[in-house]
């Protein structure tokens, strides 16, 4: 169970250093808009990104 978690943690490094690796230019102004959202607006995209991951592995681990 470790080895599945610090594997899952490799992967979200990979995928997160895949968007300023590839389009620096287009990541810089992407991480510059998220800093003028709200607070709230904020919790909300992190409340989504939650559910998406999650009901993500759900599907995975039952298909």
């Amino acid at each position: 169970m470790a080895d599945t978690l610090w594997a899952a943690l490799a992967l979200v490094l990979v995928l997160e250093g895949l968007m300023p690796f590839v389009a620096p230019r287009a990541w810089r102004e992407t991480f510059r808009r998220m800093t003028e959202l709200s607070d709230g607006q904020i919790r909300f995209v992190g409340l989504v990104s939650i559910a998406v991951g999650l009901a993500g592995f759900l599907v995975l681990r039952h298909a």
